[in-house]
């Protein structure tokens, strides 16, 4: 039976339908409404900001790198272009034959093959412009999918002979350019690489701050080493910028504003002088490569040359470094461009750290060098006066303790370097004068820690710190490079955190000769002696002379800094008879700076002295000072070498002098690592220093004797 609709029913039904569908209709109208109402009114600014940059783009004018100079006007580090063929995709003929055609031919004048290598996600990521595994045809279709008109680098550094052919086939080359890029060029190299450093790229550490200012990350260079990182800000100038309007395949169109000029980088002269620097590096190397012949302890003669060493010249009047040489070191100019991981990393896994400029950040034993600070404690604190009289055996049995009311714990030997090595020599009854010229350890190991009733109250490890710290040991002196390191000078709240025990006598005994846990600078010890050879001036050390801006203008002059005078700055603590701190400060009587002086004089001028053989010649010309250093050591080389054994351990050699004696002009120090004695090693090298410098200055005193050029440069 059928059933019969109600037509009124079925007109409700369609009604209902068609109020249900108005109603979505009208709701999604007033959605559309809204939504293009906060588009357009409440969001308009918004969308017009982000239409805007879609079709503008903020292209980076990179700046100019300031020049580096010596005080003589010499180059050390300076921008110079070099020529890279580079293509736009966009300029390519689209037939694909003809982009095969173009490319060959540029395969056969750059030595680059056509195809090689394919495209992937992880090779694209991979690429490096100029230094990948990739052909011709690769490079430019990775160019084409990132930015068809912006250039792609293919090769870099390509001769100007080559360049100059491309730029002339420029009609049969469509697409391919050659581009000029700055890269920086260390014409001394090797000879200054130390000191100047060199340049590498924006760190990924450091890539938000250096684009905040405005630099590029994948195309500008910051300071990695040396000067260049010292006085960056300086060096680096400042980019400029343009604004331009781009169409949708990135072709610049036009302008949109007045480009912003950039501003070059400052020029920064330094201190060196390039002709000492390489006179200098050359003695060193000229030491190290010498042969020395020596006694086994089997009796066997044999002989060894040495790898590695540091120079370093000052003016002591001023503080100015005039060659600072670190040996082993590196050739910045392979880094000029990219740094070479083969090559980084052959210098990194180097034992004798060539990348670390030895002479300012390596931490050694001083040895007798640091006989100077012990020299002028005990003269000041009248521990002995210059004519007092002490007994120096070859060697002295100590009977050790570890507190002041200690009983006496255990007796040990300590020896002269006279009766090392079954010497058995000794240098009997010494006066101040006569234990300085030959740096006698029995002297300085009674002066320093006190010896029964001769010496009954010695320097003590706390004064000897005070005395020490007044001469530039145990601070950072703040010379403009980077990787300056302040030594160590211990006491027994030191070792008691550091070592877990107590500070001994022995200890202070050690350290009164610059072994133990002593340990300096090359250019603390070099500062040491400045201080005193200028009357007690302890300069700031600078490799900085001036500043001038892009035109030559001197903008930041050179000015002295007096670091403190030790004769007139209160800067030493002064201890009570137990040897407690007090508030009060003292400085240093000049009769002891003039007393030590004399010291360093009879070093050299004293027949007995330890240098007076090495200086014979040269000082009847030059009348000069100095002082002889032979540390022991116990690193990991030499323990990998097995050289640690008792009694018989490997030594540094150092060698500081001044001259002349009367007026000093110069202030030298050389170390050998392992250079066994300092007075056959190292005193050499500072006495050809000293040479050269007068034959550069005063070549009446030495004439037709040129000093002689760097063979090491490459």
């Amino acid at each position: 039976m059928s059933t019969i609709q109600n037509p009124e029913q079925s007109n409700d039904i369609n009604i209902r339908r068609l109020n249900i569908f108005s109603a979505i209709a009208i709701i999604t109208i007033l959605i559309l409404l809204a939504r293009l109402f906060q588009v357009q009114i409440l969001e308009g600014d918004k969308y017009k900001t982000r239409a805007f940059d879609n079709r503008t783009r903020e292209i980076s004018i990179q700046t100019v790198r300031g020049k580096i100079l010596d005080r003589n006007g010499e180059v050390l580090a300076r921008n110079t272009a070099s020529h890279n063929v580079v293509i736009v995709p966009a300029e390519l003929p689209e037939d694909e034959g003809a982009q095969q055609e173009i490319f060959r031919k540029l395969s056969l004048l750059i030595d680059m093959p056509v195809h090689q290598n394919v495209i992937n996600e992880v090779t694209a990521r991979q690429f490096t412009p100029c230094f990948n595994d990739f052909g011709i045809a690769e490079i430019a279709q990775l160019g084409g999918s990132l930015s068809a008109y912006d250039p792609i680098q293919v090769k870099c550094n390509i001769d100007e002979r080559t360049a100059a052919i491309i730029m002339e086939k420029g009609n049969e080359l469509r697409g391919v350019k050659i581009q000029d890029e700055v890269i920086r060029e260390y014409p001394t190299g090797a000879t200054t690489a130390e000191i100047v450093g060199f340049l590498g790229p924006i760190p990924a550490v450091e890539q938000r701050y250096w684009e905040s200012l405005g630099f590029v990350t994948q195309r500008d260079k910051v300071g990695y080493a040396g000067v260049e990182t010292s006085m960056n800000q300086v060096l680096i100038g400042k980019n400029g910028s343009r604004e331009v309007e781009v169409d949708i395949s990135g072709l610049a169109l036009r302008d949109i504003s007045a480009p912003i000029e950039p501003v070059p980088g400052s020029d920064v002269v330094l201190t060196i002088d390039t002709r000492l620097q390489a006179a200098a590096r050359s003695a060193l190397v000229t030491k190290l490569n010498t042969p020395v012949s020596f006694l086994r302890a089997d009796g066997v003669r044999d002989s060894k040359t040495y790898y590695s060493g540091v120079v370093i010249a000052m003016d002591p009047n001023t503080g100015e470094i005039l060659a600072m040489v670190s040996y082993p070191n590196y050739e910045n100019n392979r880094m000029a461009r990219i740094i070479p991981g083969y090559y980084y990393q052959q210098l990194n896994q180097d034992p004798q750290k060539p990348l670390m400029n030895t002479a300012i950040s390596a931490e050694l034993p001083p040895g007798s060098v640091f006989k100077l600070a012990t020299s002028i404690g005990i003269l000041n604190e009248g521990v002995v006066t210059p004519n007092d009289i002490v007994n120096c055996p070859g060697i002295i049995t100590l009977e050790e303790s570890y507190l002041y009311n200690d009983q006496i714990k255990s007796q040990r030997e300590y020896y002269c370097y006279v009766a090392r090595d079954g010497g058995g020599g000794e240098h009997g009854d010494l006066d101040f004068q006569l234990g300085f010229t030959l740096s006698c350890d029995s002297y300085f190991y009674k002066v320093g820690g006190g010896y029964q009733n001769e010496v009954p109250n010695g320097l003590n490890i706390w004064r000897l710190g005070e005395y020490s710290r007044a001469l530039g040991y145990g601070h950072i002196l703040g010379i403009e490079l980077p990787g300056e390191t302040d030594g160590e000078i211990p006491d027994p709240t030191w070792k008691r955190i550091k070592i877990g025990e107590n500070w001994s006598t022995g200890d202070t005994y050690i350290a009164s000769i610059g072994q133990g846990f002593v340990l300096s600078t090359p250019l603390q010890v070099l500062s040491s002696i400045s201080t005193l050879a200028n009357g007690g001036k302890l300069m700031k050390p600078t490799i900085i002379k001036e500043i001038r801006d892009p035109s030559g203008n001197v903008i930041q002059p050179f000015e002295p800094k007096i670091m403190w005078d030790i004769t007139k700055d209160p800067v030493i603590t002064k201890y009570d008879e137990n040897f407690h701190a007090t508030d009060e400060k003292i400085t240093v009587e000049p009769w002891v700076v003039d007393e030590v002086k004399q010291g360093m004089r009879n070093v050299v001028a004293h027949p007995r002295g330890t240098a007076h053989s090495i200086f014979l010649d040269l000082d009847g010309v030059i009348p000069t000072a100095g002082k002889t250093g032979t540390a022991e050591y116990c690193d990991n080389i030499a323990w990998e070498q097995d050289k640690c054994q008792p009694g018989e351990w490997p030594a540094h050699a150092w060698y500081i002098g001044y001259a002349p004696y009367d007026k000093p002009e110069i202030a030298v120090v050389a170390f050998v690592y392992d250079g066994d004695e300092g007075a056959l090693i190292a005193a050499p090298v500072v006495k050809d220093v000293i040479k050269a410098y007068y034959q550069m200055h005063h070549p009446d005193l030495f004439p037709n004797t040129p000093a002689e050029e760097d063979p090491t440069n490459e």
